[in-house]
């Protein structure tokens, strides 16, 4: 029943997977690395999968790219039952591991034809192919020169044509960014996108970058302890933090008592805290409240010298999620 709900819901969903589960054994016990998630990934969606280190992030990719078999659950991937049909999804999906998959002494199109015959295309049609993405991700010149010689950016971007040569609906990015600089970063963002927008591929993939994450992706799904802790858009999650934060400059230290002490009567209001002639607190809404505050501190004699406001970041999430950093 089950699967045939999933496969009911596969043109909305290009991966649909109910209580995935992995356990090792180890040193005579079993480690639950994946305790059992369910998770969806829209057709034509750009999600990124965040976790801090030993979250079970790396063993669930595996596993719904078939490095790895479930210890329990299913699911299905680009329309494969993934533990019926591994072969299937193998198929129809691409895959760019962190570490880049080209020699460094081959020719670029020597390794896209390889990597294309690998998937029964013909070696005509491995170059029309080959050249249709190196133009789509700006690699027009690159097809005859060795790839010890390109940039970082460029190994990465020829990786994902590798990834995509045979077409593949879903394609998974394994940190894909990892180890190039800002600029090289932004520009391979841009042709991330491009995969969804000109081909409509889902797109699936891990980060360790927070600004990366709420660049790219158009929901975010974290893991921790092996259990989905925090699923949404980056503001739908940074919502669920206990607000915005402000901050007030005060001319003296009792101004600031009495400024927190309105700011107690204040709905919704967290964490206030006065350092000397600084009051610092926590609400929802903040752009919405400032004025609002502002007009009583007005009302009451009491005028600030300074006021700031700073939405919730990604590490925040993260910390209210799971009390660690994303790199922990």
């Amino acid at each position: 029943m089950a699967q045939r709900k999933m496969i009911e819901t596969l043109s909305q969903n290009m991966i649909e997977a109910h209580g995935l589960k992995r356990t090792f054994r180890a040193r005579g016990k079993n480690i639950e690395a994946v305790r059992g998630i369910d998770l969806t990934v829209a057709a034509g969606e750009i999600v990124g999968f965040l976790g801090p280190n030993g979250a079970g992030k790396t063993t669930t990719l595996k596993m719904l790219t078939t490095l790895l078999e479930p210890s329990d659950g299913e699911a299905i991937v680009a329309g494969c039952d993934l533990r019926r049909d591994p072969r299937g999804v193998r198929r129809r999906i691409g895959y760019v591991a962190q570490g880049g998959t080209t020699a460094g002494i081959a020719r670029a199109g020597l390794e896209i034809t390889s990597q294309a015959e690998l998937f029964g295309l013909t070696p005509k049609q491995a170059r029309q192919r080959g050249e249709e993405l190196l133009s789509a991700l700006d690699l027009e010149d690159v097809w005859d020169r060795k790839c010890e010689s390109l940039s970082g950016g460029q190994r990465r971007r020829l990786d994902i044509v590798m990834g995509l040569i045979h077409r593949p609906q879903l394609v998974f990015l394994d940190e894909p960014s990892t180890g190039l600089d800002p600029q090289s970063r932004a520009n391979l963002w841009h042709h991330i996108r491009k995969l969804r927008d000109q081909f409509g591929t889902t797109v699936f993939l891990t980060t360790h970058y927070m600004d990366e994450a709420d660049s790219l992706s158009d929901r975010l799904l974290i893991i921790d302890h092996g259990v989905i802790v925090g699923e949404g858009t980056s503001a739908a999650l940074k919502a669920r933090v206990s607000g915005d934060s402000l901050t007030f400059t005060l001319r003296d230290g009792e101004q600031a008592a009495r400024a927190a002490d309105i700011a107690n009567t204040l709905a919704g209001v967290a964490n206030i805290v006065t350092e000397a002639n600084v009051l610092h607190y926590q609400i929802p809404k903040g752009a919405i409240v400032l004025p609002v505050y502002l007009r009583q501190l007005t009302q009451a004699g009491i005028e600030p010298i300074g006021a700031e406001i700073a939405r919730p970041t990604l590490d925040d999430v993260f910390l209210t999620l799971t009390g660690r950093t994303l790199r922990d």
